[in-house]
């Protein structure tokens, strides 16, 4: 202020020789001043009891974050929305979603829908040079909506679930699963006399491998079982269905259900020791695994099995020499393949070491000549889209806007296929390519598996084209 006071002094005496007419005037001009430097103090300091207040709501949110998850650390780099396919729907995107929680916007981020696009992929927190865990805070902001507001479609799946003692999203009985997977024993077995002595155990017990299986199969697909069947058969595979909680989802954990998430893991873990099986392996479907991973973790679940993804079986048996595949088949052919690296499966479960297994026998299968791979892939991959319930919310729009960039990538391979070991993951992709036209693909590892093997039935052959729709037949 002493500059200023003598700036004035200096001006004024310009034009007066009176003291006390300058006085007079310096006397209002300071006061006019500080008048309005207390008026602003005054207001700031309202202000930052506001901001105080609302910060409450962060204080909240860091109660309930997992170690590690401090979201007081963000630089505001961007990171994470230049790497999020979710960012700009709904005007929203990961930096805005976490700068709107730590000035303590509850309302706002408690109500936006965005929180039911964004699939907790987890990739934000890949690139983010802190580490923040976002997706710890869009689940923290879906268990905070009413229960009843919740997507319909993921709270329906999820409570179907509790239906029975299958744990199915569709609600499938335990009666109704044995009799489909008994039914279909039996036509294989009559029509495909390679396999007149197949297998399809449950309630097996001492077994090596517990197998779960999505929903989807039994219920929509029955066929999609056959190949899996016809694997751990060439194998040799000592395995088992369970008819109880045999189900291979968890819709409970997309709805943020903490409660009946731990449940349904619960029952699952219960049922496995029961039956006194050494590894739980799941179908190719990556967010049962992450619920199952993450869940003997995050409820602090005792378990005497190890859980181990698909895919690195596969990968074993190869190399053990007990899965004779072979790229012989495309070798005229030179159909290309590329592959979608499952969030759940990769990412946020088990690393590149499992997208490293995927791609071992991808080439094995198809010929490393034509494999395709996407741009960025493994850990880095973009998500699909359809994972984090997002399949099951109301949002199509936007679950289609957000797989735009994995179908653009897609396409830029120029691949005849894109296999997805991950139903949700085939399921979106699918979706991808008939609303966007694509002119590719989308196809289960265990179909081309069991081609190069020359032994996939008619039956088994629903999403191979024209070009391999009768090979080997």
């Amino acid at each position: 202020m002493a500059p200023l006071f003598l700036f004035i002094n200096s001006r004024i005496n310009k034009l007066s020789n009176n003291k006390v007419i300058v006085n007079y005037i310096l006397s209002v001009v300071l006061g006019i001043i500080f008048i309005k430097r207390y008026v602003r103090s005054f207001t700031m300091s309202e202000e930052l009891l506001i901001t105080n207040e609302k910060m409450n709501f962060l204080e909240k949110v860091m109660e309930v974050l997992p170690e590690g998850a401090n979201l007081n650390l963000c630089l505001t780099c961007g990171a994470c929305s230049s790497g999020c396919p979710a960012t700009g729907i709904y005007n929203m995107d990961p930096r805005k979603f976490l700068r709107m929680a730590a000035l303590g916007l509850e309302e706002e981020i408690l109500n936006h829908p965005w929180v039911w696009v964004c699939t907790q992929c987890m990739r934000c927190v890949r690139v983010c040079p802190m580490e923040i865990d976002i997706p710890a805070l869009v689940f923290y902001v879906r268990t905070n909506w009413p229960r009843d507001k919740r997507p319909k479609g993921i709270r329906e799946s999820c409570d179907l679930a509790f239906k029975n003692k299958s744990a199915s999203s569709m609600g499938t009985s335990p009666e109704d699963f044995k009799f489909v997977v008994q039914d279909v024993l039996e036509e294989v077995r009559e029509t495909q006399p390679k396999f007149k002595d197949l297998q399809a155990p449950i309630d097996k017990k001492g077994t090596e491998i517990f197998l779960a299986v999505n929903s989807r199969n039994p219920v929509i697909e029955p066929d999609e079982m056959v190949p899996l069947w016809k694997i751990f058969h060439i194998v040799g595979a000592d395995w088992t269905y369970s008819s109880e909680y045999w189900a291979g989802e968890n819709y409970c954990m997309f709805l943020a259900d903490e409660e009946k998430w731990e449940q349904i893991v619960r029952n699952k873990v219960k049922t496995v020791e029961q039956l006194g099986c050494k590894v739980w392996v799941n179908d190719e479907c990556g967010h049962e695994i992450y619920a199952m991973y993450e869940g003997v973790k995050r409820f602090n679940i005792p378990h005497s099995f190890e859980i181990k993804p698909l895919v690195s079986l596969y990968a074993e048996w190869i190399k053990q020499g007990k899965l004779p595949v072979s790229s012989e088949w495309n070798k005229e052919l030179k159909i290309k393949f590329t592959v979608q690296d499952p969030c759940q499966l990769v990412r946020k479960s088990f690393g590149d070491k499992v997208a490293d297994d995927l791609r071992f026998v991808i080439k094995k299968v198809v010929g490393e000549e034509n494999f395709v791979d996407m741009y960025p892939n493994k850990s880095n991959n973009y998500c699909c889209g359809g994972g984090g319930g997002a399949l099951q919310a109301p949002y199509t729009d936007a679950r289609r806007e957000f797989g735009k960039i994995k179908f653009n990538q897609i396409i830029a391979t120029g691949a005849d296929y894109c296999i997805t070991p991950c139903h949700n993951c085939h399921s979106q992709i699918l979706d991808l390519a008939e609303y966007y036209n694509g002119n590719f693909g989308v196809v289960h590892l265990w179909t081309l598996i069991c081609l190069s093997m020359g032994v996939l039935g008619e039956n088994e052959r629903e999403y191979l084209k024209e070009d391999l729709k009768n090979f080997g037949l």
